[in-house]
């Protein structure tokens, strides 16, 4: 069994075209890889489940219940180390959108 790895994730809102699927859309239960996960495109389509574990800047609470399914659809060359940058609708879902930066926990589906 795959244990959770922690991280960071942020958001954005224009998802076309991706690194992955060039103008082919996915849906919103999308997110880019940092550039270590991405590796060179070899994370394109991997599924991953991401759970809110706290904030980052000083946003009280920031985390929502449950935890949601992402699949890897593009890169995020300015994300760090164990950094996702989630779709809008995926962030707000986990969390709430002002806090811009959360702690994350992710574990790889498929």
């Amino acid at each position: 069994m795959a244990s959770a790895r922690d991280g960071t994730a942020t958001f954005y809102t224009e998802y076309l075209p991706s690194a992955c699927y060039g103008y082919e859309g996915q849906g919103t239960l999308i997110a880019a890889a940092n550039p270590r996960l991405y590796n060179n495109g070899a994370a394109c389509g991997r599924t991953y489940k991401v759970r809110c574990t706290g904030g980052t800047n000083g946003t009280p609470n920031p985390c929502r219940n449950g935890e949601v399914t992402v699949k890897i659809v593009d890169l995020c060359p300015g994300c760090g180390n164990y950094q996702l940058d989630l779709s809008k609708q995926v962030f707000s879902r986990i969390a709430n959108p002002d806090a811009g930066r959360i702690r994350i926990d992710y574990t790889r589906v498929y």
